[in-house]
């Protein structure tokens, strides 16, 4: 068997940067297994696998250690082998996954991701979220993730947390987030439990950061900054009850992988 294997970076105008992502277009879907075999093998924070269905696309992601129920970079990286790859549709994709329709725009080079939004709640911060930074928190919270809100940018640049201690924890991941006086706001991403200790660029991140921050700064646009190495720009503007997610990818990789069928 072989398979089609196209790595993009996503959140990024050149290579080396942003957040790469493997993307794996299907006829037709493999055994769950396998599926995860490869992701593993990628060894990247997300491979992204679609089959067509009709005039949309179902999408499933997996990091090297499970599905997850949505991820935006690797939608991201979907939309860009589809549109600049396999030439299909012209400026809009429509996705189906775990977490509802998806869809993506393109106009020139910026693509944009619309999600749901997913306002977090204040919450009692476990005691392995606490003991996992150094610094004291503003602010927790929870939605699909914990959220750290910290009082300064540079508490979240600077940031060194235990990450035998996150991977205690009940929840996909942790975002650490401050506002910024170059950006809106600046953000980091972990995600042990699923083999990201740290994520470059986190798209699903925003559908929870995006409510929060519209509520304490009464803004609907926001220019923000992943402070990961690689690091990566994104916009993002809240829309009722959607969250849009902008940004640039490029293509690194294209390939082919290959399977015995002992091994299927």
């Amino acid at each position: 068997m072989e398979i089609d294997l196209y790595q993009i970076d996503a959140f990024a105008g050149q290579v080396f940067s942003g957040n790469p992502a493997a993307v794996c277009p299907l006829q037709a879907w493999l055994p769950d297994t396998l599926m995860q075999a490869i992701a593993q093998e990628n060894n990247l924070s997300e491979t992204a696998f679609l089959v067509e269905e009709g005039e949309q696309f179902h999408i499933r992601w997996f990091t090297p250690l499970s599905e997850v129920d949505l991820c935006g970079h690797a939608t991201l990286a979907a939309a860009h082998v589809l549109f600049e790859m396999m030439e299909v549709g012209e400026n809009i994709l429509t996705f189906t996954s775990r977490s509802g329709v998806l869809t993506v725009t393109r106009d020139g080079n910026r693509l944009t991701l619309d999600f749901p939004a997913q306002a977090p709640r204040v919450c009692t911060a476990p005691a392995a979220l606490i003991e996992a930074f150094s610094t004291e928190a503003a602010e927790y919270l929870c939605a699909e993730d914990y959220i750290v809100v910290f009082t300064r940018e540079d508490e979240v640049l600077s940031a060194i947390p235990d990450i035998a201690l996150l991977k205690k924890l009940d929840r996909r991941g942790v975002i650490i987030t401050a506002r910024s006086d170059r950006y809106d706001f600046v953000a980091r991403f972990f995600a042990p439990k699923y083999g990201i200790n740290e994520d470059p660029v986190t798209g699903s991140a925003y559908t929870q950061l995006v409510p929060y921050w519209a509520d304490k700064t009464t803004n609907s646009h926001f220019r923000v900054r992943q402070l990961s190495a690689r690091g990566g720009e994104l916009c993002c503007e809240l829309a009722g009850d959607r969250v849009t997610i902008s940004g640039e990818a490029v293509l690194y990789l294209q390939g082919k992988i290959f399977i015995a069928d002992d091994n299927i």
